[in-house]
């Protein structure tokens, strides 16, 4: 796992292996650094992996939740270790019910549920935010955008509002969410389930090439008429699979607008596959694949944000208060360096202008991001680098433009299921269209940007070491499968540098692991650009994007964590 953690203190819930110590059971903390302490043993025995809280006479197992080989089980106890609930509280879990029973919360509203209207997710998804209707009118597309309608069943100054505002976000880990809002909202009432009628609220666009002639927002009711995996799309758009009535023609006019969109785009290249796990019945885990961004995705990516800036660009010119998604531009000296690190692993770049304005760092930048988008060696790694040259995206009430997407107004306002900020947008919108007035006021809203993107953050730590447990579960598993006695050589690609060692990616799972500088022979020092590892005495040199042979010495599941050499 990356990053330190602090000392737990006796009063904080902790998760732990039980085991023997004499007449007692001891919590020994799976996660990090913690007190070791005699436990009542509440229902659970030795071996297993329990939830630790304080009792009246001491601590005690709050709850049992399985065993500490077993993926599933480590996951759950990561997501508690980091502070997530599990579970809603009864007062916000009844406002909920409630609210999703509300006959009052369709009236008023634009029926739009004769459109053809689609929904494109992953194979697992269960909260379906979004839907798209498109139909061709004379030379131009009318797009319509359709965002679940959270604020009609999340309102203000209840439990369940400051439940959700204290969560920020949901947080996804393989198998496995902690929702922002109860089960009976996302993925019942809010979500977008084919042919059933919900409550939205759309964005209606003229698409003309790649220009918006015209917006307007409704507070609507659709049907969306199929749910679309990504994968189904991508086999229609192959040519390999065909697409059925009534969605067929809208999905090929999204389509349209979608590549014309994303070829006006001058925006950052940088995504990255996200690991896809599989398991079995008993929680362990099989299997990991790579899904590269394909056109289906592309096609979905591009409608949000086109709805986002049109979003974004009416609550702007009507100085409506709200939480802008911004991504202030990079420094020059930031690019300066960024090109010196890629011209040291032999890496092309544009020439730099001596006196580099922020404007044009922000334009070098993106360029330079697609550049390393089709580099076949070392391209995770120089994505890296890239991404280490920008700045943060975060919330602010104040917009100052989007550099990464390369927009001048821009919020967040397609997953309102899933992120607070985007039901403040959605507030601001009803509340400046004259249809709802519960939009936060602006004194409020500092905290509000501050909340949600510390909020953020901690999810996509949370996210990248459960990865990190699914993966180190796999790899003892193809470990186990190996020949034990000649360990298996992976060949695998330095990805990461730090003064200690090499970070390599290895084998074909995508495996990685830390590969000590002290087992490397010799004296090995990082060089100043930070792209390459010096071994003084024999003037080896080893570089981001460098192939390397290399041994699994040691795997800690829980940690996520794997040494080699």
């Amino acid at each position: 796992m990356r990053g330190g953690r602090a000392p737990r203190r006796l009063d904080q819930p902790l998760v732990a292996v039980l085991e023997r110590r004499g007449r007692f059971l001891v919590a020994e903390p799976l996660f990090g650094r913690g007190p070791r302490t005699a436990v009542e043993r509440g229902g659970a025995d030795e071996g297993d992996l329990v939830l630790v809280g304080a009792g009246k006479r001491g601590a005690r197992v709050v709850r049992k939740l399985g065993r500490p080989d077993v993926a599933r089980h480590v996951l759950e106890g990561l997501m508690l270790d980091r502070g997530l609930h599990r579970s809603y509280g009864r007062a916000a879990a009844a406002e909920a019910e409630g609210a999703a029973d509300d006959p009052y919360a369709a009236r008023d509203r634009v029926d739009l549920t004769a459109l053809p209207t689609f929904t494109i997710d992953p194979d697992d998804a269960r909260d379906f935010d979004d839907a798209v209707s498109a139909r061709r009118e004379d030379g131009q597309v009318r797009v319509w955008v359709h965002i679940a309608d959270v604020t009609a069943y999340v309102r203000p100054g209840g439990p369940l509002e400051r439940e959700a505002f204290r969560r920020g976000t949901s947080v996804y880990v393989p198998g496995a969410v902690e929702p922002m809002l109860p089960e009976v909202l996302s993925n019942s009432a809010c979500s977008l389930r084919p042919g059933e009628d919900r409550l939205a609220v759309t964005v209606e666009m003229e698409v003309h090439g790649t220009d918006v002639r015209s917006v307007a927002f409704h507070r609507s009711l659709v049907r969306s008429d199929k749910r679309l995996t990504y994968g189904e799309v991508d086999e229609v758009f192959a040519g390999r699979a065909r697409a059925a009535e009534p969605w067929a023609a809208p999905l090929e006019a999204a389509r349209e607008v979608a590549r014309r969109l994303r070829e006006r785009r001058e925006s950052l290249e940088l995504g990255a596959p996200e690991p896809s796990f599989e398991f079995d019945a008993d929680g362990h885990v099989t299997a990991v694949r790579y899904e590269e961004q394909s056109e289906s995705h592309r096609l979905i990516e591009q409608l949000m944000i086109l709805a986002n800036e049109q979003v974004a660009g009416y609550l702007a010119d009507a100085r409506l208060p709200t939480l802008y998604r911004v991504h202030e531009r990079p420094e020059p000296q930031a690019v300066v360096r960024l090109a010196d690190q890629l011209a040291s692993l032999d890496v092309p770049t544009p020439p730099l202008p001596k006196n580099m304005t922020q404007q044009q760092a922000a334009e070098l930048v993106a360029e330079i991001s697609r550049i390393v988008a089709r580099e076949a060696r070392g391209r995770p790694a120089i994505g890296v680098l890239v991404l280490r040259a920008l700045k943060q995206a975060y919330y602010l009430p104040r917009n100052l433009g989007h550099a990464g997407l390369a927009s001048p107004r821009y919020c967040h306002f397609t997953s309102p299921i899933r992120r607070y900020p985007d039901i403040v947008a959605h507030r601001a919108l009803l509340q400046g269209l004259g249809i709802d007035h519960t939009a936060a006021p602006s004194h409020e809203l500092d905290e509000a940007g501050m909340a949600s993107s510390a909020a953020e953050r901690e999810a996509m730590q949370i996210e990248r070491a459960a990865d990190d447990v699914c993966l180190a579960f796999l790899l003892e598993r193809r470990l186990a499968d190996a020949d034990p006695v000649e360990p298996p050589v992976f060949e695998g690609e330095v990805v990461g540098l730090v003064e200690k060692g090499a970070f390599v990616r290895f084998g074909d799972d995508g495996f990685e692991g830390l590969l000590p500088s002290r087992r490397l022979r010799g004296w090995w020092t990082l060089n100043e650009l930070g792209t390459a590892l010096d071994d003084e005495d024999s003037g080896r040199r080893l570089r981001l994007g460098d192939p390397v042979g290399v041994v699994v010495d040691r795997v800690e599941t829980a940690r996520g964590r794997v040494d080699l050499s």
